[in-house]
């Protein structure tokens, strides 16, 4: 299972790694939008620092993803990449919702892998006195 786990890992990061490359440096071409997609993103562009920032914690959390020891904080650090994700694919573009689906059970596979790690978070808060 070990094993398993780190070649997922290592593709969900490579994953996310070469998407969070191609939002700094575009290599790869981009696919054809509809309408409501063009839109989205040209709202979403006109946010200038938003798309360099979302690429940046691509890279990031894909490369701690990959490492076994920040694996857990990895996943952390880009769910809320993969909850935008299937967000648009449910609300504007279906197609995509199989692959999504997958990335998504993954990234809690490895959150609920490593629950233990995020057990105690909170404890200071909750004893502390305010």
């Amino acid at each position: 299972m070990k094993t398993v786990k780190l070649i997922v890992s290592i593709l969900f990061g490579l994953l996310f790694l070469i998407s969070g490359l191609n939002k700094l440096f575009p290599y790869m071409p981009m696919p054809d939008f509809t309408e409501s997609q063009m839109e989205m993103f040209g709202h979403f562009m006109a946010i200038t620092w938003l798309f360099p920032l979302v690429a940046v914690v691509e890279i990031i959390g894909a490369i701690l993803f990959v490492i076994p020891k920040w694996r857990a904080l990895g996943a952390l650090i880009v769910l809320p990449i993969t909850v935008g994700i299937i967000l648009h694919h449910i609300t504007i573009e279906p197609s995509g919702l199989i692959l999504t689906i997958v990335l998504f059970g993954i990234n809690i596979w490895i959150i609920a892998d490593n629950w233990n790690k995020y057990k105690n978070l909170g404890v200071n808060f909750i004893k502390s006195p305010i």
